[in-house]
């Protein structure tokens, strides 16, 4: 198979004038990433044929190539009638070398190995797999697109702006002359999200005509590139401190960074900002500060919303690994719905790479002595047991290095779960916990740090830990009960009486000698938990028990948690993978709130926004009266306390900047609205929301103010949800961004915070390319 296509051949001057064009467009895109003369961009550029593969008899080559935007690849069958088709680079998560899908590794043989490679999408897209014609040009493929990706993601905010305003500039040019003609301004209006009636379209066509030839050409264009860019927010700002020739001093960035960011400046760090952010030289070169240079600092992540300290593992994490909140995800393995939709390993592969630390296995009796994954009595596909386990391997430590915890819900027989024991064993090695550390019998879990690149099984087991250094030789079975039946939610005889009727089943002592600190018991009241539990010893809850509990008892709840961990999972009822909301349970300091990583949903939003932080390793620390035993802390109650710290947030939203079609009808145009959200214990909890602007996802301004009373901080998280407003049907998500209270970027002076940017992030959780919201916040003590 050859690699490489040669071109079509030029036909005539017109297609040579287009060629050209073409190869200008490509080499400033070329130029704007900093890959001049670089050979793997140009490997792109040219493309070639893949084998592109769906099922053992679907396997099609494709010619694929980069387009001259530089972030977008096309690819097309050899076929002439077959359309062409298109995929962001944006939307790729990662490029996987080897046959490392699911189904690579289903539908080729092994000897194709090196050949192999995957492109893995964002959100649900399935992904790409595809065999190229040697092992050399996969490694070029995979080594190509990763380069690419890494220097796109590396782009300021303004280069991001520029190459994509580029860009609509080259569609809305429809005839590639290189000038735009007054449809074509409309048609390019349309494409970066803004309407404007015809007479105001007609207004800023003429401003920027100054040679009165009825289209705009080269500097026209420049201008009218600076006219849309204008951001009179910032000119404002800008103005106020920029005293010298125009631009900012380093004692004018002093003053700013003092009195509107309230941050301990020198001019020592003034200097350095320049340095740093000034793009052009002649001014740089005069330690001055450009109006540029500004936004561009402000756009960077130190000066952002997120504190920068808290984008690293900034907690204590020596504690007890019951003294954190966990990450966790519930029936992991499961891609869409509770009923029918598929399996995967590539499921447990994305909650890992979201820093997820808690993950389910759903195991049954297969074929060939083989354990199996799936949703039980459903028609949920099935997934080898040994292949969840070694995607759990390969990816468990990419985002984060500290412990998973492999939640087992157990219906194997015994001799299937002997080979579950021999799997985890060989696979994980030396990285699975199957002992008590140090010396002696614990009296506590060891910490998070101790725990690092480790795995620990949740499970049932047939006898107590303190047995091993009795010598007591452990009954050779015991009756089991599954995971969710270990929930005993008294409010449903039911369920209660299906659990009792239940053929009983044998436990394998391979697998429970693996159980060390997280022994799956029957949840009997939390007296019964003080008095017979030993710290080990754990129970999960159906959501309606624990909510329940979490209101009606909520501070027993949290001096059970102390000492235990809890998890929390989903009502059955909920099929179509929904999820509920994890606030209620961390408040009541439930460890192990698990929840569908599958679906995009606010309460998804929420829990990312909560472990967003501490380097997003999955754990963050409980506040200290959460980890105390005799706490009389009480969300309900809210009760004087170390937990009451009585703040006022004022949030004034200013403006947002190239927010993303809703739909991609060229016609559609957002018309946004933002909502700001506080969650946290019920007395916190508060929505409060913009009005609408119609026709302008582009660089819409508000300017509107509000104010929010936050009793108890730790537990408080702020969410910043855009929403394309519709007055006869359900507003449409546009973007959103969720960060605990106490990660809100506070400055060193005081609690007040100044001007910020907030990045956007899609339904899926990705970042939406220079998508984002200019805000200004203020916290103070309140009296």
């Amino acid at each position: 198979m050859k690699c490489l296509r040669t071109q079509p051949e030029l036909s005539g001057s017109e297609e040579l004038l287009r060629r050209a064009r073409s190869q200008e467009a490509t080499q400033m895109n070329v130029k704007l990433l900093g890959m001049e003369g670089d050979r793997d961009i140009q490997f792109l550029l040219q493309g070639g044929d893949l084998l592109k593969v769906r099922s053992p008899s679907w396997k099609k080559t494709r010619y694929f190539r980069l387009q001259e935007d530089c972030k977008t690849m096309w690819h097309e069958s050899k076929k002439t009638f077959k359309s062409k088709q298109t995929f962001s680079l944006d939307d790729i998560s990662a490029v996987r070398m080897g046959r490392q899908s699911e189904g690579l590794r289903k539908y080729t043989e092994e000897q194709v190995e090196g050949r192999c490679f995957s492109i893995m999408f964002k959100g649900r897209r399935k992904n790409l797999d595809l065999i190229a014609s040697s092992e050399e040009e996969a490694k070029q493929w995979v080594n190509s697109l990763e380069r690419i990706i890494s220097n796109i993601s590396d782009l300021s905010c303004q280069q991001k702006t520029e190459h994509w305003i580029f860009t609509c500039l080259r569609k809305a040019d429809k005839n590639k002359d290189d000038k735009l003609s007054q449809s074509e301004v409309k048609n390019f209006l349309r494409l970066i999200n803004i309407d404007v009636d015809d007479d105001y379209a007609d207004m800023i066509f003429q401003k920027c005509d100054t040679s009165k030839s009825g289209y705009l050409a080269g500097g026209e264009i420049e201008h009218f590139y600076d006219l849309l860019t204008h951001r009179e927010e910032i000119d404002v700002i800008y103005g106020e401190y920029a005293k010298t020739t125009s631009c900012m001093s380093p004692e004018n960035l002093v003053e700013f960074l003092m009195k509107e960011q309230r941050e301990k400046a020198t001019l020592a760090d003034a200097h350095a900002i320049i340095e740093k952010y000034e793009p052009d030289e002649h001014v740089k070169a005069k330690k001055l500060l450009s109006k540029d240079g500004f936004l561009m600092y402000l756009h960077h992540p130190e000066a952002s919303i997120l504190n920068p300290d808290h984008r690293e593992v900034h907690q204590d994490m020596s504690q007890p690994l019951n003294q954190y909140f966990i990450s966790s995800s519930h029936n992991t393995y499961l891609m869409e719905d509770q009923l029918k939709g598929p399996s995967s390993t590539e499921a447990y592969v994305r909650a890992l790479l979201k820093g997820c630390r808690c993950v389910e296995l759903d195991c049954w009796d297969g074929s060939d002595d083989e354990p199996v994954i799936y949703h039980g009595y459903t028609l949920t596909s099935k997934i080898l047991f040994k292949d969840a386990i070694k995607a759990v391997k390969e990816y468990a430590f990419k985002t984060s290095d500290y412990p998973v915890i492999l939640s087992l819900e157990n219906h194997c027989s015994v001799e299937q779960q002997r080979v579950m024991a021999r799997h985890m064993s060989s696979i994980l090695g030396s990285a699975l916990v199957t002992a008590p550390m140090g010396d002696g019998m614990p009296a506590n879990f060891p910490s998070p740090e101790k725990l690092k690149g480790k795995f620990i099984i949740k499970g049932k087991r047939l006898n107590k830990l303190e047995a091993i250094f009795a010598s007591e030789e452990a009954p050779a079975d015991e009756t089991d009960v599954t995971e969710e039946e270990e929930s005993n939610d008294e409010d449903d005889q039911e369920e209660e009486e299906k659990r009792k009727k239940k053929k009983k089943q044998k436990l394998a002592k391979e697998l429970s000698d693996m159980v060390i600190y997280c022994k799956s018991v029957h949840f009997h009241g939390f007296e019964d938990a003080v008095r017979n539990l030993s710290f080990y010893e754990m129970s999960s809850f159906k959501e309606g028990k624990a909510m329940k509990l979490a209101e009606e008892s909520a501070n027993a709840y949290i001096r059970h948690n102390v000492d235990k961990l809890s998890r929390i999972y989903p009502a059955g009822s909920r099929t179509n993978s929904s999820n509920y909301s994890p606030v209620p349970l961390w408040n009541a300091g439930c460890q192990i709130v698990a929840l569908n990583f599958q679906t995009t949903c606010p309460d998804m939003d929420v829990n990312q926004g909560r472990f967003l932080v501490n380097g997003r390793s999955g754990y963050i620390l409980k506040p200290a009266y959460m980890r105390d035993v005799t706490t009389e802390f009480d969300p309900i109650t809210l009760t004087r306390g170390d937990w009451l710290k009585h703040k006022t947030l004022h949030v004034m939203v200013i403006s947002a900047q190239q927010l993303p079609k809703v739909n991609k009808k060229k016609s559609s145009i957002v018309d946004p609205l933002v909502k700001v959200e506080v969650y946290g214990v019920p007395a916190d909890v508060a929505e409060k929301e913009t009005s609408p602007v119609e026709n302008n996802g582009f660089n819409p301004s508000w300017n509107d103010t509000f104010h929010f009373d936050v009793y108890v901080p730790d537990l408080a998280l702020v969410r910043f949800l855009v929403e394309d407003h519709d007055s006869t049907s359900d507003n449409e998500f546009v973007g959103q961004y969720t960060l605990p209270f106490n990660s809100l970027k506070m400055a060193a002076l005081c609690s007040h915070t100044g001007y910020r940017h907030v990045p956007l992030l899609s339904k899926n959780g990705d970042r939406l390319p220079s998508a984002g919201l200019f805000v200004h916040l203020m916290v103070v003590d309140a009296k």
